[in-house]
């Protein structure tokens, strides 16, 4: 069985490890950024009736700003997000299981909704919401890549593709693993083979990732 690699930083990293040793698959870790918190300042409360969470780091790094903010339902995208903000004591109102499109989809259109995020983040939506950046990813000027040839590698976001990109020489003996379709073209081409997972989220790409690991490599 190939091993898988994963790029992620920390805690994304020990969480995304934890979950593919669970379906038996042996974990090589090359964190590619480093995350770290910003200072912000939240609007004030009358502008905004709720909070959009799109990422568990965002609960993690939002510091006090954040804690202040706990009177605030929580609309959270994916498990991961709404279980870090439950530990933090917030009141989680809706989990979406899909994208933040998906989840704006099933919400009043006329809830007002600060969206604190990472200064990488995707939304990309038509529907107006404040913005507070809270944290940052930063690259690892030299994040020491083990040799890919027979790996497979989980990219979890176009970032990471775009970096791995970068510093990846031979390809051809590797596999990749993308968390959507942007993701999987920001690794440009070249590799064995590079497939998307059905959902853009950690478990569906560690499910694609575990079939990918049970295929024999070209070397």
């Amino acid at each position: 069985m190939r091993k898988l690699l994963l790029l992620r930083p920390e805690p994304g990293l020990s969480a995304s490890a934890e979950r593919a040793r669970a379906l038996g698959l042996e974990v090589v870790s090359c964190p590619l950024f480093r995350v770290e918190p910003v200072e912000w300042r939240a609007p004030s409360p009358d502008q905004y009736d709720a909070l959009l969470l799109t990422s568990a780091n965002a609960v993690r790094l939002g510091g006090p700003e954040l804690a202040k903010l706990k009177w605030a339902p929580v609309h959270a995208v994916g498990a991961a997000t709404a279980d870090a903000s439950r530990d933090s004591g917030f009141r989680v109102e809706t989990v979406g299981v899909g994208n933040v499109l998906d989840l704006l989809a099933g919400l009043p259109p006329d809830l007002r909704l600060l969206h604190v995020a990472g200064e990488d983040h995707r939304y990309g939506g038509e529907r107006p919401v404040q913005r507070r950046i809270a944290y940052r990813s930063v690259a690892i000027d030299d994040p020491g890549l083990p040799h890919l040839a027979g790996l497979v590698v989980a990219v979890h976001s176009p970032r990471a593709g775009q970096r791995l990109a970068e510093h990846a020489t031979a390809r051809s003996a590797t596999a990749i693993a993308a968390i959507s379709t942007e993701a999987a073209r920001a690794c440009g081409p070249g590799w064995e083979r590079v497939e998307a997972s059905d959902e853009p989220n950690d478990n569906s790409l560690l499910a694609l990732a575990a079939r990918l690991c049970h295929t024999s490599s070209p070397q």
